[in-house]
């Protein structure tokens, strides 16, 4: 067993954030799945939404963010958010991040559903930037120890031990490389372990995106909330070879325009705002015009800027076209949606505190009233930073509930898989039907069929967990079958279309906006 104050499971920017913010006398373990920098954040193009410029101003963020999130933000939680963002920006450059400059003023660019310019970034790669930055100090901080190549199994709670209680107390750890599943005991343990992007067969999101936080959490006896609102990225490259390389929505911002195969824009016919419009809008125009026209993909066209406007500020996304035979200076850049933000998760107050003692969650994994219906573009990597800050905050002057001692984990009545493959065909099972019945557009009976066959898998994957040694693969399946069920569940209770979740039997907005709240 291993003794901790703080258990950090995730190392995306709110793990960090977290990591960075505690006092230097306490112990922390950041446990994540593969390396370090293998999460959203660092995958993250665009930047950080805040209020830096002159004309700008926090009731227009404000604004902004609920008109994105259709009615459902939590205007309070919003505010909060917004006007923190400026300090929040100066503690991470005082961690030694840094922002593009135009001249002696930051470069802000624009998004879709902003007002104004208002998005700091490092070029195109603006999460892998400060990633790097935090992830170097947090490596070189004595009270913070990294264990990569972890997985988290389980929370260890009061209900699991047969006591009497609501309390976590740590949490059993996989070590992939070993086999050996050890006991992580902390008097606080923090999930930061992002959203659930490989519920789905096309998405943005990188391989570790698999629910695990949610499902931990629900298993641990906590609410969660709007898990029906998936965001759909508008703009992935298409391409057999490019893997969830995702297109920013900056480049919109500067201008590219959506294109059909024959050069037509279609964007203004759909929404007053083209493709400055919300990211639900754009994608569900997109999804619009490939199925009438029975498209593979659209095109976003930025060769009407100068070429060396389009390298200096989209570098990644140039030299990586360019690898898969595109020259975006001068040709069309072939895109579909896919699957990229998880806007409901784990319920937790202003805080980041969850509903079981000792238990905190922050970043994508959570519902913390910010978005709403819909994600404002770049409001992510800004929650991320506000809610690291303010879990740390809470920690450092909470009691925890005291030690007590952990059982080893039990592999007694296990023994080793003998038919592995098994998990791979249900992975590829519930992502395609995921797609299919739980996308872009949903129905009654899609939803129904879906419900139906998570049942299947999960009845299937349960008695196979029973039985069988924990693996990487069996862990991640696990979790992700019960959060597609807790999106499904969510998604059949919605009886409107409102932001993210359009469905074709519901297709109009209840007069009162309410959160969708799941107890277990």
């Amino acid at each position: 067993m291993q003794r901790f104050d703080i258990l950090i499971i995730g190392s995306g920017l709110s793990a960090a954030t977290l990591a960075l913010s505690l006092p230097g006398q306490m112990r922390v373990a950041v446990v994540t799945k593969k390396a370090s920098a293998d999460s959203s954040s660092y995958w993250a193009q665009g930047g950080i939404a805040a209020v830096m410029g002159a004309d700008d101003s926090f009731d227009d963020h404000v604004r902004d963010t609920l008109v994105a999130g259709a009615g459902l933000c939590d205007e309070a939680v919003v505010r909060r958010v917004v006007e923190a963002a400026p300090a929040a920006i100066a503690w991470l450059m005082s961690q030694g991040a840094t922002f593009d400059h135009e001249g002696a003023d930051y470069h802000l660019t624009r998004e879709g559903g902003h007002s104004k310019r208002r998005v700091l970034h490092a070029a195109d790669a603006t999460g892998r930037a400060v990633q790097d930055t935090l992830l170097a100090r947090m490596a070189a901080r004595g009270n913070v120890t990294l264990f990569p190549d972890h997985i988290a199994i389980d929370l260890i709670t009061d209900r699991r031990l047969g006591r009497e209680g609501n309390a976590v107390h740590g949490a059993y750890v996989l070590d992939t490389t070993s086999g050996r599943v050890d006991t992580f005991a902390a008097g606080f343990t923090a999930l930061a372990t992002g959203g659930t992007g490989k519920a789905f067969l096309y998405t943005t999101n990188p391989d570790t995106a698999t629910g695990d936080g949610i499902a931990m959490a629900w298993r641990a006896g906590c609410r969660v909330a709007n898990l029906e609102f998936i965001q759909f990225h508008p703009t992935c490259l298409y391409h057999p070879h490019a893997k969830s390389f995702l297109i920013t929505e900056a480049m919109r911002g500067e201008g590219a325009v959506l294109r059909l195969p024959d050069g037509s824009r279609f964007m203004p016919e759909h929404d007053e705002r083209a493709e400055l419009a919300p990211r639900d809008v754009v994608a569900r125009a997109i999804d619009f015009e490939m199925k009438k026209r029975g498209l593979d993909c659209v095109y976003l066209d930025i060769t009407h800027k100068p070429a060396k406007f389009i390298v200096s500020h989209f570098p990644n996304i140039h030299a990586r076209c360019l690898e898969l035979g595109i020259d975006i200076t001068r040709e069309m850049i072939p895109v579909a949606p896919a699957a990229h933000y998880t806007c409901g998760g784990i319920k937790v107050d202003l805080d980041g505190r969850a509903d079981a003692d000792n238990l905190y969650a922050i970043g994508e994994t959570t519902c913390t009233g910010l978005h709403g219906a819909n994600r404002l573009a770049s409001n992510s990597l800004l929650e991320c930073l506000i809610y690291g800050r303010a879990a740390a905050a809470h920690m450092a002057q909470a009691t925890p509930t005291p030690e007590i001692a952990l059982p080893d984990w039990d592999e007694s009545r296990v023994t080793d898989a003998d038919e592995e493959i098994v998990i791979a065909h249900n992975w590829h099972e519930l992502r395609r039907f995921m797609w299919d019945y739980v996308g872009i557009v949903r129905t009654t009976k899609r939803l129904e069929r879906a419900a139906h066959r998570i049942k299947l898998l999960a009845d299937e994957i349960e008695e196979y967990y029973s039985n069988f040694r924990v693996s990487h693969d069996l862990i991640e399946l696990r979790n992700l079958v019960l959060t597609a069920d807790l999106i499904v569940r969510c998604a059949a209770l919605r009886h409107e279309s409102r932001g993210l979740h359009a469905s074709r039997d519901w297709p109009g907005m209840l007069g009162e906006a309410k959160d969708t709240v799941l107890e277990p």
